[in-house]
């Protein structure tokens, strides 16, 4: 596994190991000792897994202290966009935004710190994405920012958005009141 950084303190695009032959491929996602090595102490406390149609748009979600988390996201089948947004008002990127291309060819993973918001769109039908987080799931905690409310241009046409993430607050709302 190869950790790369990006302009963002603690956000990691992660190259997982992979190797294939014959029989198939097999990628190693998750290596707790390369993740203490890399001083990310992450622990995962759940797992989700999600299967979206092309033009989904999923996001852009997080859960507040005392129950935020850090995220791995990678993609099992197909291809997504995945976009995150730095909410730590203390950063010198807060309120950026970064995005890259998880894919189940790519063999890559994105590493989310707590304090991001984060969200993707699905380019391909099917897209399988595994989530695993170091939180539980929290009702009161879980939150987000609407998907439209920052500068990025989701490609696509006819985005299928959740009536929950369409009625979010904005970036800007939410800006005012950050608890990160």
């Amino acid at each position: 596994m190869k950790f790369v950084e990006t302009d963002f303190d603690q956000l990691l695009v992660i190259e997982n190991f992979n190797s294939e032959d014959q029989r198939g491929k097999f990628e190693k996602t998750f290596h707790n000792q390369l993740f203490k090595k890399a001083d990310l102490d992450f622990k995962v406390m759940e797992s989700y897994y999600s299967v979206s149609k092309r033009n989904v748009i999923r996001g852009m979600h997080f859960q507040l202290p005392p129950n935020d988390h850090d995220k791995l996201i990678y993609v099992v089948s197909g291809k997504i966009l995945d976009v995150v947004i730095d909410l730590r008002r203390s950063s010198k990127t807060f309120g950026k935004y970064y995005n890259t291309i998880l894919t189940e060819d790519n063999n890559k993973s994105l590493f989310i710190p707590k304090g991001f918001a984060h969200g993707f769109i699905a380019l391909e039908n099917n897209t399988r994405t595994i989530y695993n987080v170091s939180s539980v799931y929290n009702e009161k905690s879980d939150t987000g920012v609407r998907y439209d409310s920052f500068d990025f241009q989701w490609p696509g046409e006819n985005h299928i958005v959740s009536p929950r993430d369409r009625n979010l607050i904005t970036l800007e709302e939410f800006s005012k009141v950050s608890p990160f």
